[in-house]
């Protein structure tokens, strides 16, 4: 199982912290919302839980949870501009469609 991000990715991610002036990582998970179904959570987190996952890319810590993971398993996180606004893109492979405003996700059923 593995995560990755681009260098904007990381590098957005230790800005983050340095702003904040605390932590050691982003936490990244899913949660049920929106039209599709899934969407993801973003949080500076100062500590590694029982049971996450942990995944340095490029000089930044992720971590996961173990049912997050199930389904983000294999993405890689950039971090785009888009005119005024900035986000993370995921690029996941378990993705089967999207919203149209791209805020929530459904994922391809397991065989």
């Amino acid at each position: 199982m593995t995560m990755t991000l681009t260098d904007r990715a990381a590098t957005q991610i230790r800005r983050q912290l340095d702003k904040r002036g605390s932590g050691i990582a982003l936490r990244i998970g899913i949660k049920k919302v929106g039209c599709t179904g899934l969407a993801h959570t973003f949080e500076l987190a100062d500590e590694i839980r029982l049971g996450e996952h942990s995944f340095l890319s490029n000089g930044a810590l992720l971590l996961v949870d173990a049912e997050s993971l199930l389904v983000l398993d294999g993405s890689h996180i950039d971090f785009v501009t888009d005119g005024l606004k900035q986000s993370f893109k995921f690029d996941n492979p378990n993705v089967d469609s999207q919203c149209g405003c791209g805020e929530s996700f459904n994922v391809k059923k397991k065989a």
